[in-house]
C-alpha cells in the first residue's frame, strides 16, 4: 500500500552540531525540507546551536519535531543501549520539554517526536523500550504525532495507546528484505547519489514499493522521507529528490498540514 500520491512531506535530523564543530548544512536543508527532526541535546546539539535553528525553521515555516535519542554525545546516539524503563520515559520528558522551550523561544513549537539512531531502530520492534518512548511522549503532551519506521511494529502499538503516527522511509538508507533498515556497519547502507534517491523515492511515492538491497521489492507504506542531514552529499539529495517529485506533480508540504495523521 503507497503513501498519497499527491502529498509528500520531507524531513531531515537537524541541529546536531556541537560548539565549533560543524554537522550538516541546517540553514540549506531548511530551505528543502517541510518538517525538522531537531536534535534535544542528548545525541548532539547544544541549546544556542539548536536555538538557532529553531529561529531559522520558524522562519521559514518548516514544522519542528523533537528528535529524542539515548544519552550518548560520544557515540551520537548510533550505539544500541538498555536503560530502565524509569530512565527511558525520564528522558523522553526530558528532552521534549527542552525542546518545547527552545521552541517557544524562537517563535515555533513542537509538533511531533521522531526518535533518533539506535533508540529508534530499538523501538521499532522492541514493544518495552517503545512502551516508555510512548508514555513519555503521552506524558508531556499526548498531541504530539510520533514519526516511526514504516512497516514496523510499533506503528500499530503507538496507535493502539492512542498517539497519532506518521510513517516514514529513508531517502538514502538501504532497506532490508523484511523492510528494516540495512545496518550501517555493512556496505551499501547509506545511498550517496542523488539521482539514485530520487528515483526510489519517486518510485515510493508513485507506487508504494522501493527495491530491498537483494533486490528485492518491497511494499512501503509512508507519509513522509527521511533525508540525513549528516552525509556530505544531504544538500544535494534533497534538492534533487525535491525537485524531481515536484517535476512528477507531488506536493511538498508538512504532514501536519496534510491530511495525514
Amino acid at each position: 500500500m503507497g503513501c498519497d500520491m499527491a502529498i509528500i512531506d520531507l524531513n531531515s535530523d537537524l541541529g546536531e552540531s556541537f560548539g565549533p564543530w560543524p554537522m550538516g548544512d541546517d540553514k540549506a536543508m531548511l530551505q528543502i525540507v517541510t518538517s525538522a527532526n531537531i536534535a534535544c541535546g542528548f545525541h548532539a546539539g547544544d541549546p544556542a546551536g539548536i536555538l538557532t535553528v529553531l529561529r531559522e525553521a520558524a522562519k521559514r515555516g518548516v514544522t519542528v519535531g523533537a528528535h529524542v535519542g539515548y544519552r550518548d554525545l560520544v557515540g551520537f546516539g548510533r550505539r544500541n543501549m538498555d536503560p530502565s524503563s524509569a530512565e527511558l520515559v525520564g528522558d523522553t520528558i526530558y528532552q521534549i520539554g527542552a525542546l518545547q522551550g527552545l521552541a517557544r523561544a524562537a517563535g515555533t513549537s513542537v509538533r511531533y517526536v521522531k526518535p533518533h539512531g539506535a533508540l529508534y531502530n530499538t523501538i521499532a520492534d522492541d514493544a518495552r523500550q517503545a512502551a516508555d518512548v510512548i508514555a513519555g511522549i503521552k506524558a508531556i503532551d499526548p498531541s504530539l504525532v510520533l514519526m516511526a519506521l514504516a512497516g514496523a511494529p510499533i506503528v500499530a502499538q503507538a496507535r493502539q495507546a492512542g498517539l497519532a503516527v506518521v510513517c516514514e522511509a529513508f531517502a538514502d538508507r538501504a532497506y532490508n528484505a523484511d523492510g528494516s533498515l540495512v545496518s550501517r556497519r555493512l556496505p551499501g547502507s547509506v545511498i550517496h547519489d542523488p539521482a539514485v534517491v530520487a528515483e526510489r523515492m519517486l518510485r515510493m511515492v508513485t507506487e508504494g514499493r522501493v527495491t530491498a538491497i537483494d533486490g528485492t521489492d518491497i511494499a512501503l507504506e509512508a507519509q513522509s522521507i527521511c533525508i540525513h542531514g549528516d552525509t556530505p552529499a544531504a544538500v544535494a539529495i534533497a534538492r534533487t529528490l525535491r525537485e524531481t517529485l515536484e517535476a512528477h506533480g507531488v506536493e511538498l508540504k508538512s504532514f501536519a498540514d496534510a491530511a495525514h495523521v
